[in-house]
């Protein structure tokens, strides 16, 4: 990797996740094993019921929902459980919370302050029901709120816009579903994965200087499916935070159905495009949008897809799909930052936003 000095708080950060999943792995990853251990149905009545609950329900905010959006397909997947997010609204505002029987509620949140995240494992747990915080402070009120904690470690994040928090908190969802089936191997898969996101970044550094050519951009889309819906989601989230420029996610199944008639010659389309069960369906829209002349920001492994692509911003190949997420959303994180110093704006700082945002 590059040894020039970063240029900002947000770029340490970015550069920081290999070192801080490689942490978060090493100091939780037994005791999530025992978590998980305590979260299996040991009683007579087990049956086919591998777990003390029958499905998650998640809470989250900002980049911890589009962390939880990645929950949904992690734990669907490997588990075989249910997975919906909260509507916390229906306890902070409306005052009539969802009966919870046999759920494990997870809150998600870097800095478990908010009081709407915070309302939900409460009142899971005055049900009676296994709850889960994982943020990266473990004096919050979250964390107090929760019976259990998965705490991220990440330090300090001194820029605004999340990013580390936002990949520690799917590495420790990932660990998460990994122990809740005892699975050892995709447990060495996640602990070799510090080491390829380290390798994501020479690529991505020597494209960023291309990334002027976007300075005048108004709006763009960027389209991710399966894993990396939550993708999707927290780039546009990060181009939009960072950079002022009007931003939609997409599932390109979604993305046929209606918003593709917005597409004209020139038009800004970023693709999270990853090996995987959904790389055929992004293959045939990348069809479409070639002959609509839409502009193709390519985030993936795979060659004629990068090669179709206007910017091309390679990964690692050979990536178990589960695992995309952590390193796809990195090309997106350094494009809204090298975006924004493009366009003279503070990186660290945009306007308007505070660390800390607490919702009813």
């Amino acid at each position: 990797m590059t040894t020039q000095r970063p240029s900002s708080f947000l770029e340490s950060e970015i550069r920081e996740q290999p070192e801080v999943l490689d942490r978060l792995l090493q100091s939780e990853t037994e005791r999530v094993f025992e978590l998980a251990q305590s979260l299996r149905n040991k009683g007579e009545d087990a049956g086919d019921r591998p777990y003390c609950f029958d499905y998650v329900v998640l809470a989250a905010r900002g980049s911890s929902d589009n962390a939880a959006r990645y929950a949904q397909y992690l734990f669907g997947y490997h588990n075989r459980l249910p997975v919906s997010l909260a509507t916390a609204s229906l306890l902070t505002m409306y005052e009539r919370p969802p009966r919870l029987a046999r759920a494990l509620v997870i809150g998600i949140s870097q800095s478990g302050q908010s009081p709407d995240i915070v309302g939900v494992l409460a009142e899971a747990r005055r049900q009676g029901q296994a709850t889960i915080a994982i943020t990266n402070d473990p004096q919050s009120p979250l964390a107090s709120a929760a019976e259990h904690l998965i705490p991220l470690g990440a330090g300090p994040e001194k820029s605004i816009a999340a990013t580390k928090t936002y990949t520690l908190s799917l590495g420790a969802l990932a660990l998460l579903s990994a122990a809740l089936e005892n699975d050892r191997d995709r447990l060495n898969e996640l602990h070799k994965l510090p080491v390829i996101m380290e390798r994501t970044f020479p690529p991505i550094l020597a494209e960023l200087h291309r990334v002027e050519r976007y300075r005048y951009m108004s709006h763009c889309v960027v389209i991710g499916r399966g894993f990396n819906y939550a993708t999707a989601f927290e780039v546009a989230l990060k181009i939009k935070e960072l950079t002022r420029t009007i931003t939609e996610p997409y599932s390109s199944a979604d993305f046929h159905h209606g918003p593709i008639a917005m597409v004209h010659r020139g038009f800004p389309i970023m693709l999270v495009a990853p090996s995987g069960a959904v790389i055929d369906d992004i293959r045939q829209l990348v069809v479409t949008l070639k002959r609509l002349e839409a502009e193709l920001l390519t985030i993936s492994d795979d060659a004629d897809l990068l090669a179709d692509a206007n910017l091309a911003f390679p990964i690692p190949e050979g990536l178990p799909e589960w695992l995309t997420p952590l390193v796809t959303v990195i090309p997106g994180q350094f494009f809204a930052m090298a975006l924004a110093q493009a366009r003279g704006l503070n990186a660290d700082h945009p306007q308007g936003l505070k660390k800390v945002t607490e919702t009813m």
